[in-house]
Parts: structure tokens; sequence; C-alpha cells
């Protein structure tokens, strides 16, 4: 399966230990969502239309109503990067 390079950034910022935050309105709908890193910085660049993809993929999943984490489908779907700790 192929994936974008915005993804890409985005699956290996959780693979790292971030988390994927949303907002929902009063019809329980998804409003907004942000990607924290782990250090808690604000991902720029992720938007309502990346999260429907990576949930379409099942790159990233919630549980118990937690923030979304990265899945083991995400996680073979990362590719290394040069910078990984």
């Amino acid at each position: 399966m192929d994936i974008s390079r915005n993804e890409q950034r985005i699956l290996h910022l959780l693979a790292q230990g971030g988390r994927i935050e949303i907002e929902k309105n009063e019809s329980r709908k998804i409003a907004s969502v942000q990607c924290l890193t782990r250090d808690g910085w604000r991902y720029p660049g992720f938007d309502l239309e990346l999260f429907r993809k990576l949930r379409r993929k099942k790159a990233v999943s919630s549980t118990d109503g937690g923030p979304y984490r990265i899945t083991r489908r995400g996680l073979q779907l990362v590719r290394a990067e040069l910078d990984n700790r």
C-alpha cells in the first residue's frame, strides 16, 4: 500500500510516542484534530482529511475514548527515517 509523504511523517511521529487528539461538536461528530509529538508540541499541517485517511487505512486507533495512537498496521506501513533515535 502506498502512503503519501504527509501520512509518513505523521506515522513516524506517532511511532516515536506521539498522539492524535480530537474534539467533537454537539452532534458528536469530529470537529477538529491535532497531532501532538511525544514532547507535547503541536505538529502543523495535520488536518481532518489526513486523519480520515489514516483511520481508513487502519494505521491509527483509539481505545477507551483516549487519544488516537499508532496500530500494528501503522507500524508496518511506516518506513525508517535517518533521524530516528
